[in-house]
């Protein structure tokens, strides 16, 4: 949409964003302080928070942030009730919040994992649960919900995220049914792939894990405007770039190849490295640095190169492709 019409379709509207201290969330949040938005922030931890707030802010936002464990049923009301008072609806809700552990499943402390499922899949649950009710009595409201790509393929070495990613699928596809009677209520999901953000630097990770972010991971700005959009365009499901949708194709031709040469990958990984274990922010709020970008591996290539090499991807995917109705 021309940005006009996304002046005129967004100010004045109170959204809420989870997971909007650092990565993705940040990124949606500035996104949307650019449209005279109400903001209201979630997120664990109160430093993070303050940044955010102060960028958004600057942007011309009206911001309220509220201190929120998504995997806590009790604080989501509590977030849902401070929304309400601020903004007076909630036009828009986006689901962001997640935790990642990686490493060999039995080397994950249990506790960690327990925690992966209760802020990842419990949290999306929990915020769905209190904002359905006041969307139905309103009439009208978006649920937009970030899932990954992982919803559709593991992430290798992650089961317990995968699990979570699969899970949130299955609910929000569930639950676009139950909604779909309502003219004016949507949920919307969102399949992005790996992003460039500090969700990487954040995570846990085990079994000697120490990587960094591939420099052709999504820009989480570009991530954050695809989660925008669907709030005035809603849209069921989404992949929010060329690679996204790509990737997904890719496992769905060779679900066992994609796997097995991924898992081998992290293996030669976790044998060249030999980091201490790191519980990252799974069972604690997210530490410095409360920003939108990660440190990638090498450093981030054009626009022009990382087109070139889509284009790449998609003759693979078709030579591939013909060559199986050939046979």
């Amino acid at each position: 949409m021309e940005e006009t019409n996304l002046l005129l379709a967004l100010r004045g509207k109170t959204v809420v964003i989870t997971g909007a201290s650092s990565g993705v969330g940040l990124a949606t949040a500035e996104a949307f302080s650019k449209y005279g938005c109400k903001l209201v922030l979630a997120a664990r931890g109160e430093e993070g928070l303050a940044i955010a707030e102060q960028r958004c802010r600057a942007l011309g936002a009206l911001v309220l942030t509220v201190p929120t464990d998504v995997s806590d049923y009790v604080a989501v009301q509590q977030l849902l009730s401070h929304a309400l008072a601020f903004g007076g609806k909630i036009d828009y809700w986006i689901n962001n919040a997640g935790v990642m552990a990686s490493g060999r499943f039995e080397e994950i402390p249990i506790e960690v994992s327990h925690q992966v499922v209760k802020t990842n899949l419990l949290g999306y649950l929990n915020c769905a649960h209190a904002v359905l009710p006041i969307f139905r009595q309103q009439k009208f409201g978006v649920l937009v919900n970030n899932v990954s790509i992982g919803g559709f393929m593991p992430a290798p070495y992650s089961a317990v995220y995968s699990a979570t990613k699969f899970g949130i699928k299955g609910m929000m596809e569930c639950l676009q049914g139950e909604v779909s009677d309502e003219q004016h209520i949507h949920i919307c999901n969102l399949y992005p792939q790996i992003q460039r953000s500090t969700g990487n630097m954040h995570s846990a990770k085990y079994s000697g894990l120490d990587f960094k972010v591939p420099p052709f991971a999504a820009d989480p700005k570009d991530t954050a405007q695809q989660l925008l959009k669907l709030t005035v365009q809603p849209k069921k499901d989404k992949f929010p770039d060329f690679s996204s949708w790509a990737i997904k194709v890719v496992h769905d031709l060779f679900p066992k190849i994609v796997v097995n040469t991924a898992s081998a990958g992290m293996r030669l990984m976790m044998k060249l490295k030999d980091a201490a274990p790191n519980g990252g922010n799974v069972l604690r709020p997210s530490n410095y640095p409360h920003r939108i970008y990660g440190e990638t591996i090498i450093p981030v290539p054009s626009k022009t190169t990382k087109q070139a090499l889509g284009f790449g991807m998609l003759l693979g995917v078709a030579l591939v492709m013909l060559a199986g109705k050939k046979k």
